[in-house]
């Protein structure tokens, strides 16, 4: 009897404490650390991108927003961000301000200027950083038309490609042939291109 009493007594202290150390315990809960915008402001008040693509790994373009614009300067957006993020992170176009000369939908290059509320088919002041005339097509760099409005690197180095391919333009419609340029774009570019 003795015998069974203490094998009664181990198993109970046997489940007291498996009991006692199977107990739920509070856990801590982290402190929430506050994530950084993707948008730098240089003033308060700017409003977040609206539709950015987040880039990879943090990836980022400086950019900077000109013209009619609420809060005008250098701007840093995501990897991926379209030229509407930057302008809305400018704190979006002034009242009546005309933005048909903007695509608003084109993705975003580093180092690139928008100007909001130029004249559609006008060069922005980037572009018009050389002489003030026609930009030669047959001499011009790929840095010099990538400043043109609309166009772009990768468009400029097509546009390269095609006069080191046919020896030079023979005529300015013959940027018509290059893959990208449209009726509407070749319009824009037409007065601020010459041989």
């Amino acid at each position: 009897m003795l015998g069974l009493t203490v094998l009664l007594l181990l198993a109970v202290g046997y489940a007291v404490q498996h009991f006692w150390l199977g107990r739920p315990e509070p856990v801590p809960i982290p402190a929430a650390v506050p994530v950084a915008s993707p948008v730098s402001a240089a003033h308060s008040g700017a409003d977040p991108p609206a539709s950015s693509a987040a880039g990879p790994s943090g990836a980022v373009v400086v950019v900077e927003v000109a013209g009619k614009v609420r809060h005008p300067g250098l701007r840093t957006l995501p990897s991926g961000s379209r030229v509407s993020d930057a302008v809305s992170a400018a704190g979006g176009p002034l009242p009546e301000t005309d933005t048909t000369g903007l695509n608003l939908a084109r993705l975003l290059t580093d180092g690139e200027q928008i100007v909001v509320g130029a004249p559609a088919g006008q060069p922005s002041p980037a572009a018009a950083g050389g002489p003030k005339g026609p930009l030669s097509l047959n001499q011009a760099t790929i840095e010099q038309l990538d400043a043109l409005p609309g166009v772009g690197p990768t468009l400029a180095e097509r546009i390269v490609h095609f006069r080191q391919e046919h020896g030079g333009f023979r005529s300015v419609d013959q940027l018509r042939q290059v893959s990208g340029i449209g009726a509407r774009k070749f319009g824009e570019l037409r007065p601020l291109l010459t041989l």
